[in-house]
């Protein structure tokens, strides 16, 4: 999927029902962790862990600051967020991954905190990802990408066979035919103008990201992406030797054919459709998400 940005505030498109149950479960969160505070006094103030903001580290890639952070030991494990989105957005996971590997979460250029690139597209972030795997100096790495980040895993590891060990690609699709039609009529409503309106999501970017002036044309290179028929080139996912897990909610806005077209084409592709759940899954099943991929990389 080529968009679906959600702030841990705000979702994108807005349904009243949907808000006020969110609402009611993040009331109920809140006294139950203020609960489970009040019971464990005697271990300390519990400390939230602002992911995305949270005292990360730059690498230069070509001229471009490009921030990240990281979290765990063990295996290399790059995590890759959501179009419009940043590494806040894959909060709900981050945790679970970190207890088995040494997470490190970029912000793709012009999201988050990274400073903008020339042009945006998948081609150009999973270089960006090859390069920051080389300038971190790891021998090789797992994988984990959720929607435009699912992509973007599944062009790195078709340009970096050498370094990439396997893949979790999350809500991907290598097709804009893969969309639903209700998902491509969300992309064609949601422009510029729409933004303005909206405000939300523009107020949050800008309140991160070190070129906040720049985000008309931020905004325009994503259109342009979403309207590029083909995401991942056919040769290039049939050319992928590593496992690789295709994994989405059975109500996503991927078409379900298209994932299983996806599936089919890889050598070693394994299929996960998660009953009950759509394009959010990070954010509202996480902990779930994340024992799958933690199972499938350390599975043989």
């Amino acid at each position: 999927m080529s968009l679906w940005y959600k702030s841990r505030k705000t979702a994108i498109p807005f349904n009243p029902n949907q808000q006020m149950n969110r609402s009611l479960c993040c009331l109920l969160l809140s006294l139950t962790i203020l609960s489970c505070t009040d019971a464990k006094k005697q271990e300390g103030v519990v400390k939230e862990i602002h992911y995305g903001s949270n005292n990360g580290k730059y690498v230069s890639i070509y001229g471009t600051r490009i921030y990240y952070e990281t979290y765990g030991t063990g295996v290399p494990l790059l995590v890759l967020h959501q179009g419009l989105g940043s590494i806040e957005n894959l909060a709900g996971v981050i945790p679970g991954l970190a207890k088995h590997f040494r997470v490190i979460a970029p912000d793709s250029p012009g999201h988050g905190r990274s400073e903008h690139a020339d042009s945006l597209s998948g081609e150009l972030m999973a270089d960006y990802c090859s390069v920051l795997i080389d300038s971190l100096h790891l021998d090789s790495a797992y994988v984990f990408g959720w929607s435009t980040g699912g992509n973007t895993a599944l062009l790195l590891a078709a340009k970096r066979p050498d370094k990439v060990k396997k893949v979790v690609s999350g809500a991907s699709n290598t097709r804009a035919s893969g969309l639903t039609p209700e998902a491509r009529d969300l992309l064609k409503a949601y422009t510029i103008e729409a933004v303005k309106e909206d405000g939300d999501w523009l107020k949050h970017y800008q309140s991160m990201n070190p070129n906040p002036e720049k985000w008309v044309r931020f905004w325009e290179e994503n259109q342009k992406m979403w309207a590029r028929e083909v995401k991942v080139p056919d040769d290039k996912l049939s050319k992928i030797n590593v496992p690789v897990l295709i994994i989405r909610g059975d109500r996503d806005m991927i078409r379900l054919e298209h994932s299983i077209e996806m599936y089919r084409a890889l050598k070693q592709g394994q299929l996960c459709i998660y009953p009950n759940t759509g394009h959010e899954m990070p954010d509202e099943k996480g902990d779930v998400l994340s024992r799958i991929a933690v199972d499938f990389f350390t599975g043989k």
